[in-house]
């Protein structure tokens, strides 16, 4: 599972972590290698790539940002946020105790687990670190190694 994060690294050049989040996009499928994403990601995508840069965005017209979700959705496949991801929501949030804006990571975990996907691609492993060991926590860093 690609975390959001992932795909604004690979829109803005300006990032540390923007030539491995694009090759991610751009070589993995052709390895073989899933790439999944869901609509709650797709959402945050557009959300942030929208806002101003002054508002911590990207600061893309509508136009642009949806052109690059279009293309993320063509090398991603699309988990459906169904009741079973909905269900387990609910239980990862009792389990782990998430409050606030951890919901929503708890949201992108649920639907991954509800299709039997077991790794999440992210920055921010610190976000997701109460979900191990239930998922595997791949970091993307800017760093070599």
């Amino acid at each position: 599972m690609l975390d959001t994060n992932v795909l604004l690294a690979a829109t803005d050049a300006g990032t540390a972590e923007h030539d491995r989040a694009l090759a991610i996009l751009n070589d993995w499928p052709g390895t073989g290698t899933a790439l999944y994403t869901s609509g709650q990601i797709v959402r945050e995508y557009l959300a942030v790539a929208t806002r101003p840069a002054e508002a911590n965005g990207l600061g893309l017209s509508p136009a642009d940002a949806l052109a690059n979700a279009r293309a993320i959705r063509q090398r991603t496949i699309l988990l459906a946020e169904d009741a079973k991801a909905a269900e387990g929501l609910l239980g990862l949030i009792r389990e782990a105790e998430c409050t606030g804006k951890r919901v929503h990571d708890a949201k992108v975990v649920a639907t991954m687990l509800a299709h039997g996907i077991g790794t999440i691609v992210t920055i921010n492993v610190d976000d997701f670190r109460r979900f191990e060991p239930r998922v595997r926590l791949l970091a993307l860093t800017g760093r070599d190694g």
